[in-house]
């Protein structure tokens, strides 16, 4: 069983890893090598169908998984999450051809997301084979299912930036290809490895049955879908392809910046549950995590502004890294918060307050979608940065409000405090040092001294530190 378990690991770990470094390798050729305003527009394009598609999903995919995993019917459910994307996906592609045809003077990303879009309706169809690959725990054959695009493309990429023929157009034909492929063989792989029939077969009672159980997840899947993109697609027809274009830049390195929480999340779900479950809940042991969190959230604060001017107009050419100071800032000021907001959140699964969870993110939209609307016309990239920090405070102090475990009601602190050592360490540095390179050095190493000072960090943590990874 551990054995299993680590193969199932391991391969979940692998794919993670390299559909991060393909998609680095795509976002970086993508980013310098198409102008300001055609990089915006596919961005555009990409946050339109990303929102579009997963709204279709109806958060039936999550439902899938749990269906598949506990061997519930799962033959029908599959063919019915077949049927079900088979339907809106055509049904929305359709609409859009349609509207192509009848309006035909209509924006330029309306070109785009018709031939964009044939790739990501490839996409959305492949999907119901990724979530059943997860319910049979067949960790190894969803790694296959989840590369192929990403590795396609940047290949294709890569070839076509040696041979100096890289445009906007073949970066689409490109798209295409790699998401179409990732359907036929992501088919095929399923079909001869799975161990689990593929078969078509409406049922209309199964069916409308599947959607009132889905129906709480839909309310969240369309709230996420918003959040996710509202910014980029405001920003896109509010101002400019070339604002977006920034914009997309700087908030892609942000959520690279969120990696270490990816490795974090999946964790705690299961301790937590277990942990809430049981009754037995470790006080000290919670103190001692969100304490963690906190220092190494801050420590990304502070890498990411004092490496990001030099670095990062250094690898585009000066395009993307001084324009985007401002908005780098602040936007790194969301990674504390997004390290609490996963940690609140897990708690509160973990003791099934689903229902409050959903409250929470109909308060972060509204303040988000408010915030974008006020702020994006008066100050541009920056005031979407500022919503989405708004955003998250919002969320942040709705969950501390229903915090129930008295206990925990000062975890705000180390936030505040790591959070301030690492704005201290990094402005500091840079007033004394100027731009010197001393300055990354030294800002890192007071960083860590203010903590000790402030007693975030202490000498017994070490001990603490291997009683949580045992």
């Amino acid at each position: 069983m551990k054995q299993g378990h680590l193969k199932n690991l391991s391969a979940n770990a692998l794919q993670l890893v390299a559909n991060q470094l393909f998609g680095l390798v795509i976002f970086y050729i993508l980013s310098t090598s198409l102008s300001k305003d055609s990089f915006g527009l596919l961005n555009l394009a990409l946050a339109i169908l990303l929102a579009v598609f997963n709204i279709l999903s109806c958060g039936m995919d999550q439902l899938i998984v749990k269906k598949i995993a506990a061997d519930d019917n799962k033959e029908s459910a599959l063919s019915l999450y077949i049927t079900h994307t088979l339907i809106t996906g055509s049904l929305f592609y359709g609409l859009l051809l349609a509207g192509y045809l009848l309006f035909p003077q209509l924006p330029s990303v309306y070109s785009l997301l018709l031939l964009v879009g044939i790739g990501k309706l490839m996409i959305y169809l492949s999907t119901p084979y990724k979530q059943a690959a997860t319910g049979l725990e067949k960790f190894k054959l969803l790694a296959w299912l989840s590369v192929i695009s990403n590795f396609v493309r940047c290949v294709c990429l890569l070839a076509a930036l040696l041979l100096h023929s890289i445009g906007l157009s073949v970066i689409v034909a490109i798209f295409i290809i790699g998401d179409t492929l990732e359907f036929i063989v992501g088919f095929t792989l399923f079909k001869t490895q799975a161990q689990m029939p593929v078969r078509l077969k409406w049922d209309s009672l199964n069916y409308l049955s599947l959607i009132r159980e889905a129906l709480p997840q839909m309310g969240v899947m369309l709230i996420t879908s918003s959040l996710a993109r509202f910014d980029w697609i405001f920003i896109g027809f509010m101002l400019s392809a070339i604002k977006l274009a920034e914009y997309s830049f700087a908030y892609k390195l942000f959520e690279i910046a969120t990696l270490p929480l990816l490795a974090i999340a999946p964790l705690l779900i299961p301790r937590f549950t277990k942990m809430f479950k049981q009754g037995d809940v470790n006080i000290a042991g919670l103190q001692f995590l969100i304490r963690i969190e906190m220092i190494i959230a801050a420590f990304t604060v502070l890498l990411l502004n004092i490496y990001w001017s030099p670095i990062i107009d250094w690898v585009t050419q000066g395009k993307y890294g001084a324009v985007n100071v401002n908005t780098i800032f602040i936007l790194s000021l969301c990674l504390p918060l997004l390290y609490m907001e996963n940690f609140l959140w897990t708690i509160f699964f973990a003791q099934g307050r689903l229902k409050m969870i959903l409250h929470a993110f109909m308060v972060t939209l509204a303040v988000n979608v408010v915030g974008d609307v006020i702020l994006i016309p008066l100050y541009k990239n920056e005031g979407a940065a500022i919503a989405f920090l708004l955003a998250c405070m919002a969320q942040i102090i709705f969950y501390l409000s229903k915090n129930a475990l008295a206990e925990l009601k000062n975890i705000w602190q180390p936030l505040f405090i790591c959070t301030g050592c690492a704005l201290v360490s990094g402005f500091a540095a840079k007033a004394v040092l100027a731009d010197s390179w001393l300055v990354i050095p030294a800002a890192i190493l007071l960083y860590w001294g203010l903590l000790f000072i402030t007693g975030q960090v202490r000498v017994s943590d070490r001990d603490k530190l291997k009683a949580v990874m045992e």
